[in-house]
């Protein structure tokens, strides 16, 4: 499925979020290391943070649960104020950022969870995970099935409202976020959750990846937001040392991979990729390696996109199309 979009030039975006991105952007430039490594200092001086709230912004509370300290593993809720049911679905968010960068409390991904959870009516959790280059591939995904499995331990405690339908929930992500959705899924699939039952999973243009060098690679090298020399670095500071970008983390479908979907009972899923991702193969190739495997998978195209492009909310054209194809397809999969 394809929506037509009027905004592919990253000038067409409004100069709020120019400015905000430029700013995140210097952050990140300047931030990295000669060896490798973050400099998390400058970074956090342009990756400012949004606190919670119990008093409802833009008709959402908000509020910290601490998963494990010793890890700063925690998750932030987003309730919706208005209109609560007695059956709320659950989406389990991980944000992007190339595993190394941003965090739940990111004004960024705080405003889209936000937006998510106001347009959809789900309850959010999204979760804050362990950053490489310091903690390297498994580290992230471990993460993200701790929160998992404290959800599923905790259903009936005050960690969560009475009417959120546990029954009801999604895995979900965008960007980096969207390749832990897909490997989080598959740890919980084999795992076998007593309470929580998964039912989709949204991949929000999935940083997937390969040795390869793809044709939307080599025609959009440095496309704006995300280019493929960033993709290269971000990759090596995530996996494993001695690994390339064959490693089933990166190249889920690839040679070297090792999980056969085939086998799990894995969730419907919804794929969103822009035209104008350096990613855009990558991500096709999950879609079709979804339906290969005999999985139920519905592609959602915007030929336009650039990355990241639904943490603009101003950009209607392409957030307010999105957040309706996630309302769309969670209402599908709940009746």
């Amino acid at each position: 499925m394809s929506s037509n979009n009027p905004i592919s030039n990253f000038q067409d975006v409004p100069w709020k979020q120019r400015f905000y991105r430029s700013m995140l952007g210097y952050g990140i430039h300047f931030s990295r290391r000669s060896d490798g490594t973050i400099n998390r200092f400058i970074m956090n001086l342009f990756d400012l943070k949004a606190q919670p709230s119990k008093q409802p912004i833009d008709g959402v509370i908000t509020s910290d649960t601490v998963v494990d300290a010793t890890r700063n593993l925690f998750f932030r809720l987003f309730l919706p104020s208005f209109e609560q049911n007695t059956n709320m679905p659950l989406i389990v968010y991980f944000h992007g950022g190339g595993f190394a960068y941003m965090s739940a409390n990111s004004i960024a991904c705080d405003d889209l969870c936000r937006n998510l959870c106001k347009k959809t009516g789900a309850v959010i959790i999204s979760v804050n995970y362990r950053l490489s280059p310091e903690h390297k591939y498994p580290s992230q995904y471990d993460d993200g099935f701790d929160v998992l499995k404290f959800i599923d331990d905790n259903a009936n405690t005050k960690n969560f409202p009475s009417n959120v339908n546990l029954k009801q929930c999604f895995i979900a992500g965008d960007s980096a976020g969207g390749n832990l959705a897909h490997h989080v899924t598959v740890k919980a699939c084999e795992y076998g959750l007593r309470n929580v039952k998964l039912i989709g999973l949204i991949a929000i243009q999935p940083f997937f990846g390969g040795e390869e060098r793809t044709e939307s690679e080599n025609r959009l090298v440095d496309a704006p937001v995300l280019s493929v020399k960033g993709t290269d670095w971000l990759w090596k500071t995530f996996l494993p040392e001695g690994s390339d970008r064959d490693h089933p983390a990166c190249n889920v479908f690839g040679s070297k991979s090792v999980d056969d979907i085939r086998r799990l009972k894995f969730p419907a899923t919804m794929v969103v990729v822009g035209g104008v991702d350096p990613l855009y193969d990558w991500q096709i190739r999950y879609y079709e390696g979804l339906k290969k495997c005999g999985k139920e998978a519905y592609l959602i195209e915007y030929p336009n996109a650039f990355h990241s492009f639904y943490g603009a909310p101003e950009l209607k054209e392409y957030s307010g199309l999105l957040m309706e194809e996630v309302k769309d397809f969670i209402g599908k999969l709940i009746k």
